[in-house]
């Protein structure tokens, strides 16, 4: 195997050099170099461009032998690309988590010294209602500053040699997994070469993580030539099951695949999977058959930059999430590196994993879409972390950014909403069936945050109490109204200041530059003045900590809200957001160095897996137990302006249990105590008011 990564040659793209950039005696001696992986705008000379970018590598290569073949890999180019080796155009790649594979066997038996060329697009959406491109949060999100362009070599590019046979794709799921046996499918698409061997097999070998071997089944192919596809299933008695981190142990196996042609092998693939089993039934998900209440958080790119990312920052915000007693992150409208899912997998966190379409899109991406989306399962299908799929962000066909909700605006959003339209009745159907049948094992949301209407039963919630509408703690009262809205609530929150805020350049306040901060960092001035007016504070310190108290006050009341309905008919949430990508002014309880917020202390503290609750409008008093242990004897201590209320009892596991009624009117605190007997007491204090 040859790695192309490291430097390459690179220049903006024009009609002229279109043409002759690919030939081999091209002089590019005074190109400026470029990395890849990385996004160009990283390099000085792309700073601020949007392509297209031409890219060329000369490398070395030794002849290859009569009975070998030869592929050219590229991990992921963001968005489209097109191919040329030693001036023979090789063809195009579209989607930039899709991996795509070039044979140049031709090329390397009859030469040693080789260049790849590359022209790398990745074009802004000028009209953002009707997209052609599937980039997600990438291409459009008032969370993420819309003038970076993602553009590049932004995974691995490499030259590797296979036998006769070659595996072109490959899908690894865990079917089925009970205590007694788990089943592995491996969908193979098999590429002959002109002249197939007679008799080969394929083997699937399934190993512990200590290298036993647990199962291994070898598969005769017979005479094979072109492209063929070749299922093959696995059972494994008494399985080591994946659990998430809260429910047992992250068992991890190894499932390889060889191809063998007279004994030897022609191809490989391997993938690390988990054997589990993950439903999701009317929002109620369950893990190996026990029942799991999801406490989680949207989660954005880790960085703007993915390319180029320390591997440990993706490993560092699944840690953040488990420390935030998360349970599962939802991975908002885009695709991210290897290194968070196998973390996710690892550590034993639950991942919620969007196909990158965010709002409008046009009828000319429903072929695009299509592909991508059995792509998107052959990349990440064998992760045990992912539980779920969803087919597309808010599929309605508006630009919001930068718009003051206007009684017009509101009518057409409520119309693109609760309507028919191409986005939810066509484009989502569409992909929603190529997921649905690359993996048919795991549940896919059509689309997130579609209120039920004359056209649909709607999906799951998003609902911004105290920020885009009303008033923080009105979202019990609508819950009760149409408790269907209930079922999984997948977006709240608020904006807040972070605490690294030197891009805001505080030094000049109150006089900051907002239009920047609006354009550039995500800021919605308008709604943070109306919850926390800058005019009311001498410094912008007093003001950034006003933002982040208001942030952290409405998270946590409004998840304890949830947490109350808990099963009936809640299955989980998802607060808005979790970390950001690049300095912003956001919905974040992370910001993009990942500091905290006060945000992220009082998400910790109302998603703890046990946790005693006083209602403050009502005096009710809950304690919830999300863990599968039983608790024989528990002290419930209730302090309401210094007066104490006691109350005990067992609480069963996975439970809600209604503990009594304090008296809460016109409290000014509230604080409760939960002591288990077994560990040390749990204390609380609620936000009042």
């Amino acid at each position: 195997m040859a790695n192309l990564d490291g430097t390459w040659r690179a220049i903006r793209a024009d009609r002229e050099l279109t043409k002759t950039f690919s030939e081999p005696a091209f002089d590019d001696s005074d190109w400026p170099t470029i990395q890849v992986p990385s996004h160009w705008q990283e390099t000085p000379e792309f700073s601020g461009h949007d392509g297209p970018v031409l890219y060329r590598r000369a490398f070395d290569h030794e002849r290859i032998g009569w009975d070998r073949r030869a592929w050219l890999e590229l991990d992921g180019i963001f968005y489209q690309g097109d191919i040329w080796l030693d001036g023979d155009y090789l063809g195009t790649t579209e989607g930039y988590f899709a991996r795509h594979s070039f044979e140049i066997t031709e090329q390397l038996l009859t030469d040693d010294s080789h260049v790849l060329g590359v022209e790398v697009a990745c074009p802004p959406q000028r009209d953002r209602t009707a997209k052609r491109t599937i980039t997600g949060v990438f291409g459009h999100w008032d969370a993420m500053d819309d003038s970076i362009n993602p553009g590049g070599i932004w995974r691995s590019a490499r030259v590797r040699e296979t036998g006769k046979l070659h595996i072109a794709r490959a899908n690894v799921l865990c079917t089925a997994a009970t205590g007694e046996t788990a089943r592995v499918c491996v969908d193979l698409a098999v590429d002959a070469s002109e002249f197939p061997p007679a008799a080969s097999s394929a083997k699937v070998t399934v190993s512990s993580a200590s290298g036993e071997v647990l199962a291994v089944v070898e598969r005769h192919l017979g005479p094979v030539g072109g492209l063929s596809d070749v299922r093959i299933e696995i059972d494994i008695e008494s399985p080591p099951l994946w659990w998430p981190a809260t429910m047992g142990e992250q068992a991890l196996v190894t499932v390889e695949t060889n191809l063998i042609v007279g004994g030897e092998i022609s191809d490989s693939h391997s993938k690390r999977i988990g054997l589990r089993s993950i439903t999701v039934t009317d929002w109620i998900f369950t893990v190996n058959g026990e029942r799991m209440f999801i406490r989680g958080a949207n989660h954005a790119p880790t960085s703007t930059n993915l390319a180029t990312t320390d591997p440990a920052s993706f490993r560092r915000d699944i840690e953040l999430a488990l420390d935030a007693n998360l349970n599962l992150l939802r991975v908002h409208a885009h695709v991210t590196r290897q290194e968070f899912y196998e973390a996710a997998d690892e550590l034993g966190l639950l991942i919620w994993q969007d196909f990158p379409l965010q709002w409008g899109y046009a009828r000319g991406a429903r072929r695009a879409a299509t592909s991508q989306a059995r792509s998107l399962v052959e990349e990440l299908g064998h992760h045990p972390s992912i539980a779920m799929w969803c087919a597309h962000n808010e599929p309605l066909a508006m630009d919001l950014t930068g718009a003051t909700m206007t009684p017009k605006i509101i009518a057409r959003l409520a119309a693109s909403m609760f309507l028919p339209s191409w986005n939810k009745s066509i484009l989502d159907r569409v992909v929603t069936h190529a997921i649905r049948s690359a993996d048919p094992s795991r549940f896919v949301d059509i689309h997130s945050g579609i209120l039920p209407g004359p056209a649909s039963l709607g999906t799951d919630t998003h609902f911004y109490f105290g920020w885009y509408h009303g008033q923080a703690t009105e979202m019990p009262g609508t819950l009760q109204i149409v408790p269907r809205l209930a079922r999984f609530v997948s977006e709240f929150g608020a904006q807040a200041v972070p605490n690294t805020a030197d891009f805001c350049d505080p030094t000049g306040w109150p006089n900051l530059d907002w239009d920047h901060l609006e354009k550039h960092h995500c800021l919605q001035r308008r709604l943070l003045e109306s919850k926390v007016p800058s005019s009311e504070h001498a410094t912008f310190e007093s003001w950034r900590d006003a933002t982040q108290q208001y942030q952290a006050n409405l998270l946590q009341l409004q998840i304890e809200d949830l947490r109350r309905v808990k099963y009936q008919p809640t299955g989980g949430y998802c607060m808005f957001s979790f970390g950001d990508p690049h300095a912003a002014i956001s919905w974040s309880i992370l910001d993009h160095y990942r500091v905290p917020k006060l945000g992220y202390s009082a998400v910790a503290a109302a998603s703890r897996p046990i946790i005693a609750l006083v209602d403050y409008r009502t005096g009710d008093v809950h304690v919830i137990n999300d863990t599968r242990r039983s608790i024989s004897s528990a002290l419930v201590t209730v302090h309401v302006d210094g007066v104490a209320s006691y109350f005990e009892g067992a609480i069963a596991e996975d439970s809600i249990c209604y503990v009594g009624n304090v008296r809460v009117l016109d409290a000014k605190e509230i604080t409760t105590t939960l002591d288990l007997g077994d560990s040390a007491p749990i204390f609380h204090k609620e936000v009042v008011g």
